[in-house]
């Protein structure tokens, strides 16, 4: 293989891997496998978990249908992402879009397919959330408060599948629901607020579009304002454990968007709270291991074997 040929490959590789947004991939199995060791599933143990083959066919199903949930939202966003995006636009133009389309039907193909080798009942989820993320993209996102409820939803999701499946339904896990789901709302709307310019040449009637930046930015604090809640309710778990100091963390960072979004108004300050609260996420990811200590050494040292 020449070099061109080589480069090209490279290329077309890494223009795939935005297209499915292959770092929140990454991040999905994750936080799924430590939500499952950790929260899920307390009385197994770490071989039991890891080494479940349904529950392997659940986060591969999960990760095919969102990588397909990427690339079908990337092909009806193409014009948007055009005027919001124009570098990373640039790159993913390099995989045709037709490609891209038949690419989408088979990771859904592919994703639905894990479903039904754990059960009919796995399968019916999948294809509602496979229709689900295709009416997100094509129908709701257009909407002002449709498109940022479903984008919540849908983003959830997959740790409802993990939820079901191990049938685990503890208060705890409601509450730490609940704050992600303010928290994911609070960054859909900024999200909106960074692709108003988009929005606006395409008439899709966000929230922003039709409301406004300031009411956009009320809503959006005061969702902020409610995180406390289930944060309060967090604390009086015993099981929470060390965990508690990354919602004190969290609470600071919150607390910090706020005010720095209320004196917002430029395209690259909005860009900078969407990432501030996608790193926020991340590390309420890794800190999963910290909600219980005696757990994690019960799991890592003494099941091991």
């Amino acid at each position: 293989m020449n070099s061109s040929k080589a480069k090209q490959i490279t290329i077309k590789f890494f223009s795939l891997f935005s297209a499915v947004r292959g770092y929140n991939i990454l991040v999905l199995v994750i936080a799924q496998y430590l939500a499952a060791i950790f929260i899920f599933s307390p009385t197994k143990s770490l071989r039991d978990v890891v080494f479940d083959l349904h529950l392997l066919f659940l986060v591969l199903a999960c990760v095919f249908v969102v990588a397909g949930g990427y690339i079908i939202n990337n092909f009806y966003d193409a014009k948007v992402d055009r005027i919001n995006r124009p570098v990373k636009t640039g790159l993913e133009n390099y995989v045709k879009q037709s490609t891209k389309l038949r690419l989408y039907f088979l990771l859904n193909f592919i994703g639905f397919s894990f479903g039904v080798l754990i059960s009919w009942r796995a399968a019916l989820f999948f294809a509602i959330y496979i229709f689900g993320i295709w009416l997100y993209s094509h129908k709701l996102k257009k909407y002002p408060f449709l498109g940022v409820f479903s984008a919540t939803v849908l983003t959830i999701m997959p740790f409802f599948a993990v939820f079901i499946y191990f049938g685990n339904f503890s208060k705890i896990i409601f509450v730490h629901a609940m704050f992600l789901f303010l928290v994911i709302m609070v960054r859909e709307l900024i999200k909106d607020l960074q692709n108003l310019k988009g929005a606006i040449a395409n008439n899709y009637k966000t929230f922003p579009v039709v409301y406004g930046e300031k009411k956009t930015k009320q809503l959006s604090i005061l969702l902020l304002i409610f995180t406390v809640f289930p944060v309060a309710i967090l604390f009086s778990f015993p099981d929470l454990s060390y965990m508690r100091y990354y919602f004190y963390f969290a609470l600071i960072v919150l607390i910090f968007i706020g005010f720095y979004l209320w004196k917002s108004s430029a395209r690259n300050q909005y860009r900078l709270l969407h990432n501030i609260l996608k790193l926020l996420l991340l590390i309420g990811v890794l800190c999963l291991i910290f909600i219980d200590t005696s757990l994690l050494l019960d799991k890592v040292i003494n099941r091991l074997n």
